[in-house]
């Protein structure tokens, strides 16, 4: 990604450097990056909206999304994204933290724990599966890349175990053969062109419909492209592209998830499983919605 710096971001949107400065500390710049003293913003950043001040609340996803996070807002439709989708994602893979637990890292950052172990790596893991989530609302109007997936997977496996090994590349395209389900994977060396080739085909329409998405979802969880996590960065994908194309979003949860399964294994031959059982998510969420006061767009 090429960057430019704040005198040149401030000519470029006629704001004064101060301005644009105050904008990336508060967050408003998505992707600019402090650089010792110095911030970088991407080449291609959009200027940042005036706040509006007319007090009235918006009622689209995206924009309540940003304006709870902006303010840390408690118990709206940011925070019930942030446990429900955190909790499920890492459960399905295994985490076994309850959502009480989630809940509670969410609100206090701090853990507690009776009569009971506590693995180290689910706690870290939910943790930066809320940043993840961050992430995902901060860019859901980007396109799709490379260096976002990889952003993802950088952010969710950070200080795990996992990235104190050698062999196990934290933000980069695994170096070791896996099979998921018993089914094999994509070989290392295969990866970075099965990528390429894979974002370059969705990236050839701008406006996806529920089953592009699935399809994607799938090409990317057949090429398993990481040693660990697909499965969490393919369905916070799902959510920002749900996002990025006025799709209601959905959250695979625990009672659901072996229909998500077959869905995966069935989808070349079916196509029904997923799409029914990620329908059926969408309904879920759309009680959220309700619930919030959001407009449904699909």
């Amino acid at each position: 990604m090429d960057y430019i710096s704040v005198s040149q971001a401030a000519e470029k949107w006629g704001l004064s450097e101060r301005s644009i400065r105050n904008y990336c500390q508060q967050g408003r710049i998505v992707g600019a990056v402090l650089n010792g003293h110095s911030w970088l913003i991407p080449e291609n950043a959009e200027k940042p909206d005036r706040k509006k001040r007319s007090g009235k609340v918006p009622d689209d996803l995206l924009s309540r999304l940003r304006i709870e996070k902006e303010t840390a807002m408690a118990g709206g439709i940011y925070h019930k994204i942030q446990i429900e989708l955190t909790y499920n994602s890492n459960h399905i893979e295994g985490s076994r933290l309850t959502k009480e637990q989630t809940r509670y890292i969410f609100e206090t950052n701090t853990i507690g724990v009776s009569d009971s172990s506590v693995n180290v790596d689910d706690i870290i893991e939910t943790a930066n599966h809320f940043r993840c989530i961050d992430l995902v609302i901060d860019q859901a109007k980007y396109v799709l890349t490379e260096g976002f997936i990889k952003q993802l997977h950088l952010t969710l496996k950070n200080g795990t175990s996992d990235s104190r090994k050698a062999w196990f590349a934290v933000g980069d395209y695994k170096r070791l053969e896996n099979e998921v389900g018993g089914i094999r994977t994509a070989k290392p060396d295969e990866v970075p062109q099965k990528m390429k080739e894979l974002l370059k085909a969705y990236n050839q329409s701008k406006k996806k419909s529920l089953d592009e998405l699935l399809q994607f979802h799938y090409d990317f969880e057949r090429i398993h492209p990481f040693q660990d996590g697909n499965g969490r960065v393919g369905r916070l994908i799902l959510f920002k592209e749900c996002l990025r194309n006025g799709i209601v979003p959905f959250i695979i949860e625990d009672d659901i998830k072996e229909f998500y399964y077959r869905g995966l294994q069935e989808w070349k031959n079916e196509r029904g499983y997923l799409r029914d059982t990620c329908l059926t998510a969408q309904d879920r969420f759309r009680k959220y919605l309700d619930y919030f006061g959001i407009k449904q767009s699909d």
